[in-house]
């Protein structure tokens, strides 16, 4: 079984492979996001860049192997969008109130990017999933823009936290809006990372 290297600093995604079971190393690599065009090119250009990045850095380290057979690196991209929005993560709390504001008892689109880099080879898979917001009131926006649990999330909630109180329904993998599509995951690059399922 290869190490698996997150190219990730997101806690969501560590915890989610961490209830798998599954032993990863994180290496966050420096690299430059796409910020805007079609959704599902760029989270599969987002999560590309991350993953190259992190294998890149770690065969110019010397540590592991990098893209080789004894390692597998994964890299993903979450961003929300509602029609042609494309929705990031907040840079402030005035953003972050905004995109609520927006979202607020309307349907919106999270999507994933996955890709795996391993035996030489990148491989990548998109997921999507519809959430519907609840109409939210100002007291509600404002007891959770006041627990700053929006920060550093796309689209501005954390649906395993607070945020869940401001949705409705969602149609989907839960785990995609919280940050990692294991379904996709698996779909994806079963034969190693989850040789009981292959």
């Amino acid at each position: 079984m290869p190490e698996l290297i997150l190219a990730s600093s997101s806690p969501q995604r560590w915890a989610i492979l961490e209830q798998l079971g599954l032993a990863f190393r994180i290496v966050v690599p420096e690299v430059e996001e796409l910020t805007s065009g079609v959704p599902e090119e760029l989270v599969l250009e987002n999560a590309y860049r991350k993953a190259s990045a992190a294998a890149a850095g770690i065969q110019a380290a010397g540590v592991g192997g990098g893209n080789g057979p004894d390692t597998a690196v994964l890299g993903v991209d979450t961003i929300v969008t509602l029609g042609a929005r494309i929705y990031g993560k907040p840079n402030d709390e005035t953003e972050a109130r905004t995109t609520l504001e927006d979202l607020s008892g309307r349907t919106h689109r999270v999507l994933s990017g996955i890709c795996v880099i391993a035996d030489g080879r990148a491989r990548t898979a998109a997921a999507v999933t519809t959430v519907t917001f609840r109409l939210v009131d100002a007291p509600t926006l404002d007891w959770y823009l006041a627990s700053e649990e929006w920060r550093g999330r796309a689209g501005g909630y954390a649906i395993q936290g607070r945020g869940a109180a401001l949705v409705d329904r969602i149609d989907g993998d839960y785990l995609n809006v919280v940050g990692l599509p294991v379904a996709t995951l698996i779909d994806l690059y079963p034969s190693s990372l989850f040789p009981a399922i292959s």
